[in-house]
């Protein structure tokens, strides 16, 4: 039975605002992002969704709530729709890095994939044939995609704040497209510090023009 997953990005936050690489940190939405998260809470108020699903994070939990609201559904949260754990560059200002070595203690691509993977296996074994939303982060929510669509991660385009993607699978079709979906994705991260430096490249600029 396949599940249909309404996959958003958190409203914008303080640390957004202020170019932070915030990772693995709870962030707050500011302003806009709380009147970003309304925003798709109206727009998807009609919708019939079953289940809403939050990242652990309070930036997303505070998103999902927000959106939960009109359906008076109680939220499930989970880590893995945390944001990518970007280590030691965690709290610095993403301007900063550019050119920066890629520290070890970042979290791998690989393990992104997994988790992204993993995370599809867990909604779709839980929901089958439900309407899911579920509230991530930038990188892990463009982990999901490349993984749903058996692609290279940059070869999805980037999540702005509050924007929602649509996408319908099984537990069949994760289960079939396990290492395809996984080894198509992570060929693009081949020698490791170019692509962190184009995951951080990108940061940069999807926090200066977060709408």
């Amino acid at each position: 039975m396949d599940t249909t997953i309404y996959l958003v990005r958190h409203g914008e936050t303080v640390d957004n605002a202020r170019q932070i690489m915030q990772g693995q940190t709870q962030g707050e939405l500011n302003e806009r992002g709380i009147g970003q998260a309304r925003q798709v809470a109206d727009r998807m108020a009609s919708e019939p969704i079953d289940a809403i699903v939050s990242s652990d994070l309070r930036r997303a939990v505070h998103t999902a709530e927000i959106i939960a609201a009109p359906h008076g559904l109680a939220l499930t949260t989970t880590p893995l729709l945390r944001e990518r754990d970007w280590g030691s560059f965690t709290g610095r200002y993403i301007p900063d890095l550019a050119g920066l070595p890629w520290p070890d203690d970042v979290e791998p691509e690989q393990r992104l994939l997994e988790r992204a993977l993993d995370f599809l296996k867990y909604i779709t074994a839980t929901y089958p044939g439900k309407r899911v939303v579920a509230v991530g982060h930038g990188i892990i929510n463009k982990a999901i995609l490349a993984v749903h669509a058996q692609c290279g991660m940059r070869e999805v385009q980037r999540m702005m704040n509050a924007e929602v993607r649509q996408l319908t699978t099984s537990a069949v079709r994760v289960a079939s497209a396990t290492t395809a979906a996984c080894t198509a994705a992570a060929a693009t991260a081949r020698g490791g510090t170019a692509a962190g430096r184009s995951a951080v490249a990108e940061a940069s600029t999807a926090a200066a023009t977060a709408e």
